[in-house]
This record gives structure tokens, sequence and C-alpha cells, in this order.
């Protein structure tokens, strides 16, 4: 299936917004520290598909919530995405030696810079959601805040991560392995999605049918990442290929077998567009993004 182009240009337009406010928003790297701030611009900018902060404006479209407030709780996002990147790839955790088509951080800087990277991009993401108002009411900001730290911390995705190192040379059940995923790459999916929705305003019958959509979306991109990571090269990814099976790790493809895997990936994506029929055309974006996220090659 052949994506429309009306939504690579709506695509390409977002992504390159949001490299724009990303490079607004962190610091310059002629401030001090500057080999710090360095790493963070290295370490954000210029690479990645950006998919999270796709999934909040097309969810903000859904909530006729404000473009602006929209970009700032997307850089959030994808500075907490950025930063579990930067430790993730570090030799404690997948020791990994590119990401996005260069070395990784800890390679180019070092490893305590890399480390100090991880902190200060988790912080300026929490910076960004207390400093701009994004929400008509104090305490709807404040959901918003609480909704990003669950998902990144132990009841999302860095307990994802520590169940993910657990379980090398494991043999999980789909359930034991949904989990993991649910929390490790699910869970910032979803505060994707819920953070553009509350830039605007919905029911709550509408916010969970939104956070129906996220949790089985969330899955299948993971369900689709198992997937390249046993197909596609390591040139195409722009990470190293094939590590998952290297380290013995539990994965779909390794649970299901690549045919049910892909087979897997569809059903979510049906999952994940019935749970959004309801708003009609105004969720064609997330509709999309749900082709994209499945059908991707890269």
């Amino acid at each position: 299936m052949t994506l429309p182009t009306e939504f690579e240009d709506w695509a390409h337009g977002i992504q390159s917004r949001m490299e724009d406010a990303l490079a607004q928003h962190l610091p310059s790297a002629e401030i001090v520290p500057l080999r710090l701030h360095e790493a963070m611009r290295y370490a954000v900018l210029g690479g990645g598909k950006r998919v999270r902060p796709l999934l909040a404006f097309a969810a903000g479209e859904v909530a006729r919530a404000n473009a602006d407030r929209v970009a700032v709780a997307a850089c959030a996002v994808e500075l907490i995405h950025a930063y579990s990147l930067v430790h993730d790839d570090m030799p404690c955790m997948d020791d990994d030696v590119l990401r996005r088509g260069k070395p990784t951080v800890h390679v180019e800087f070092d490893e305590a810079t890399a480390l100090l990277v991880g902190d200060s991009l988790q912080s300026l993401a929490f910076q960004l959601l207390a400093q701009y108002p994004l929400a008509d009411d104090a305490h709807k900001q404040l959901e918003m805040v609480t909704l990003l730290a669950v998902a990144a911390g132990s009841r999302g995705m860095a307990g994802g991560q520590a169940i993910d190192l657990a379980s090398v040379g494991q043999a999980l059940t789909l359930p034991e392995l949904e989990l993991m995923h649910i929390h490790k790459t699910g869970a910032l999916i979803r505060a994707s999605v819920m953070l553009g929705a509350l830039c605007g305003r919905l029911s709550e019958k509408d916010v969970a049918r939104l956070d129906r959509f996220a949790r089985f979306i969330g899955l299948a991109f993971q369900v689709v990442d198992d997937v390249l990571d046993e197909e596609a090269s390591t040139a195409t990814l722009g990470k190293t290929a094939g590590k998952d099976a290297e380290q013995n790790k539990p994965t779909y493809v390794s649970l299901l077998g690549l045919e049910k895997a892909r087979t897997l990936a569809l059903e979510l994506r049906e999952d994940a567009v019935s749970a959004i029929k309801h708003f009609g055309d105004k969720a064609r974006r997330l509709h999309e993004i749900a082709d994209f996220i499945v059908l991707r090659k890269f």
C-alpha cells in the first residue's frame, strides 16, 4: 500500500516544524557547558522519523488544539524519546555504536557526557511542559505533566527497559512480551497521542477512544520494529540490524516467527483504526500514521 502524497507532505511539514522547534528549545552549543549542549543537540537534531510528534499533531487535529501548543508538547515527548535512545545505546544497556545513521552519543563524545545528555534532555522536557501555557486551566496542564512523567518512569518506559534487560535469554509468553512493550515502547507513544489531545478539548469518551487507538498502535509499532530488525539492513535502519537476535532478546519474531508477527501487526492496525472510526475524517491523519507505522520499510 502506498501512502498518499498529501500525507507525506503533511508529515514532512510537521517534521520540519519540529526540527525548528527542537533547535529553538535546546540550549545553544555556544552556552556553557559547551560540550554538554553540543552533545544534546547532536542527540536530538538531524534525524529520526518524529513519529511521536506526528501522533501528537494528528491527535491535536481531532481535538481542534492550537498547533503552537501541540508543538511544545510534541517537543517534550521527543526529548524524552531522545534521552531514552542515548541511555539505551550506552555500554551498560544495549551497548550500540550506531543510531540514526551516525555514531551514538557515547561513541561520538564519551560515556559520562552521554549520561548527562540523557539526564538533561529529560529535565528539559518537563521544563517545557511547565513553562508554556498548553491548556486552558492549570489542572489540565498538571495532568499533562503527570501523564508524561508516568510514561517515562518505572511504570512506563524505564520500567519496560528494566523488564527487557531482565528478559535476555528468557522464553517469554506473548502476554509477558506485550506487558514489556506496553511499558517500554507503548507508554511514550500513548503519551504522544494523549498530550496532543489534551492541548485541545474533547469529551472523556473521545479521550478514551484516542487512548485505545494509542495502545494498539504502540504495540503495532514494536511488532514492526522486531520484524525490521530481522529483515532490514543496518544501512536501511540507521542502527545496528539483528542486535536483538545477537543479544538473545525475546521479540515478536522470535516468539511468533516472521509471518505471524506481520499478521499480528496488521491486526493491531485494524484494532487501532476501529477505535477512532467515531471521529470520521477528523482522524484521517491518525489513520494514515497507523498505515505508515505498520507498512513502513525502515
